[in-house]
């Protein structure tokens, strides 16, 4: 399709949502959310701000904590972890590991997504932090840096407590880091079945084996919370994110969270409004040896829109930039937001990044601006 014109003009700070001109299906559920991957829109939700608890989708987080030491150098995935008598006598699902058995952290993660293994992350959990409790202080750290405002974490398993809650918004904000900063580890999370210790288990996730395109993420279970599950599916051209908590089944979560995802595909067009590299605007810069610098996307810019949004002038974009823009600029740093508006509504806002380096000028240019600069 050809690319939209550009308007500069400033526009207000908005919610990122998409609206459909087919309704979301009714899901019997206590809250869902479906985002974008791509682009973090919000395609359809309901109660996403309820406090639920998060039962074993807990683990994503685990994950993810255990994900970032192995690529800091703080685990290796050959090392051998001690099973310590409380990740032994885990209650819950479990990947049946030994204190007198050597396990490494490939197999303990292996373990934990996709058997569920209460011991598994247990022992992770430990690895890491040293106890439980010290790691659950770490994932609260990163709940915060991820912006999951309404999250606290106990442990690291989902195991009920009355302060361990989390919402739907959140875990689809993890969900999106997790794919976003892991990605050559998230696809463990479509593995179908492990086995440990002679014991084989398979995944919980039975969307697995209905649609092939689906590939992750994980399943939960309390009393309390009821049945949990959340699941993307990628069809090679745009990821969707369905977050499913609180139904009264097994099958209820699946069918829920199948239809969700399917819905999101159905009622909403995957639109590529910009190409990777592909400079949106030129910036002025200042102090540097470059007179300006290309504003864009460093991958293609593929959003979700109601079917005929983007071509039928509905859709407006604009750039906004922070000035005065001033040297050195780093190739990826952000430097300028695009803002779209739907039927002029505010749509969504998305950072735009420096193209190139624009490295400082001389100690004569760098004057010669400042002067300029002091006169505007």
């Amino acid at each position: 399709m050809p690319f939209l014109p550009l308007l500069f003009v400033l526009l207000g700070l908005f919610t990122l949502t998409a609206q459909a001109s087919e309704p979301p299906p009714a899901l019997a559920a206590r809250a869902w959310l479906l985002i974008d991957h791509g682009t973090g829109q919000v395609l359809a939700a309901q109660n996403p701000g309820q406090k639920v608890e998060p039962a074993s989708l807990t683990k994503i987080m685990t994950s993810y904590l255990v994900h970032a030491a192995l690529r800091d150098g703080k685990l290796r995935r050959d090392q051998v972890v001690p099973v310590s008598e409380k990740a032994w006598k885990a209650i819950g699902s479990r990947m049946f590991i030994e204190p007198n058995r050597p396990v490494t952290v490939d197999e303990l993660l292996h373990g934990m997504v996709i058997q569920s293994g209460n011991d598994a992350s247990i022992a992770l959990a430990e690895a890491v932090a040293g106890s439980e409790e010290a790691f659950a202080g770490m994932m609260n750290a990163e709940a915060r840096r991820l912006g999951m405002t309404n999250t606290n974490y106990v442990n690291a398993t989902g195991l009920p407590d009355p302060a361990h809650m989390t919402t739907v918004d959140d875990l689809a904000r993890l969900t999106r880091a997790l794919i976003r900063d892991f990605p050559a580890d998230y696809p463990l999370n479509a593995v179908k079945e492990y086995t440990y210790n002679k014991i084989k288990q398979p995944n919980r996730n039975r969307l697995l084996w209905l649609d092939k395109a689906i590939d992750g993420v994980k399943t939960g279970h309390t009393t309390a919370a009821g049945y949990c599950l959340v699941g993307s599916k990628n069809d090679g051209v745009r990821r969707l994110i369905a977050v499913v908590v609180g139904t009264a089944s097994d099958q209820a979560r699946v069918q829920e969270t199948l239809a969700l995802l399917h819905y999101g595909y159905r009622a909403f067009d995957a639109v590529k409004l910009y190409s990777k590299d592909q400079a949106l605007t030129q910036l002025k810069l200042y102090k540097s040896t470059r007179a300006t610098v290309g504003a864009g996307f460093a991958e293609d810019f593929v959003i979700s829109l109601p079917p005929g949004a983007a071509t039928s002038g509905r859709l407006k974009v604009a750039v906004t930039s922070r000035q005065p823009l001033i040297a050195p600029v780093k190739q990826g740093e952000n430097i300028a937001t695009l803002r779209l508006t739907l039927d002029e509504k505010p749509f969504g806002e998305y950072p735009l990044v420096a193209l190139t380096d624009a490295p400082v000028a001389g100690i004569l240019g760098r004057a010669w601006d400042s002067l300029k600069l002091y006169f505007q």
